[in-house]
């Protein structure tokens, strides 16, 4: 089923950019510019959000994130609920630059520039207000006193002691993230297909084998959002979709 899935999502995305081209964005570029994209970027982060309109957004993101934001645990598709505001706009300006290979959301990002800096405001505010899942796939549990060093001394000065990142500087929550997304994530780092990772993280992480960068990815993958922050139950349904709503297969 979950290949059945991967093998739609290329019609998925000529059906939605089909759309664009209808759209009345049809006759519009895509925003190229460096210099343009960072000035969207910083409206965006001082714009006020307009959470119905991220909502509406947001349907085209919970096809592959699902409605709650938790992607799948096999960390094809992260969790993205509960993420900072200024982060998710961050990611999907990277995105558009080319900076994150990433060719399934590539297109996603072009209505998103081309309607302007509210747009940006107004999904990344819903995203971040969405609560996060409280079973997120972990790894094996092997070595964490060994994992915890390697965290403390290498990532908790940027990301927290509880992997709660720093929206004012663009670091991400990475805690309940999936296990298998946050080891594919620095090993594309590691290799350099990952191009927007801070170049102080990038130089740390260049020296980790991969044994190591697992051990991380492990721990991380442990460490556990306020429960403030969490859904109550794993059976939460974004009340804003209505049941039976088409999502990528949860494996």
């Amino acid at each position: 089923m979950y290949r059945n899935y991967l093998r739609l999502l290329p019609l998925l995305n000529s059906i939605f950019i089909s759309g664009l081209l209808m759209s009345p964005f049809a006759h519009a570029e895509k925003v190229n510019s460096e210099e343009k994209l960072d000035i969207l970027v910083e409206q965006a982060l001082k714009a006020t959000p307009n959470l119905e309109n991220g909502k509406m957004m947001f349907r085209n993101c919970a096809v592959c994130h699902s409605p709650e934001g938790w992607g799948t645990p096999s960390g094809h598709f992260p969790q993205i609920a509960g993420q900072h505001k200024s982060v998710v706009i961050k990611q999907l300006s990277d995105i558009h630059k080319g900076n994150r290979d990433n060719p399934t959301m590539l297109p996603f990002t072009i209505p998103l520039f081309l309607q302007g800096p509210q747009s940006l405001a107004d999904i990344a505010a819903y995203v971040s207000k969405l609560p996060m899942m409280p079973n997120n796939s972990m790894g094996y549990g092997a070595q964490m006193a060994e994992a915890k060093k390697l965290y403390d001394d290498n990532c908790e000065q940027c990301h927290g002691a509880n992997g709660e990142g720093d929206a004012e500087k663009l670091y991400p929550r990475i805690h309940g993230q999936h296990f298998s997304y946050l080891e594919r994530q620095l090993h594309w780092i590691k290799t350099g297909k990952r191009r927007n990772a801070d170049k102080k993280m990038v130089k740390q992480i260049q020296k980790f084998n991969y044994r190591e960068l697992e051990l991380l990815s492990d721990y991380v993958s442990r460490l556990r959002p306020d429960s403030s922050m969490v859904a109550e139950s794993i059976y939460w349904k974004n009340p804003d979709f209505r049941a039976g709503f088409y999502t990528a297969p949860r494996r």
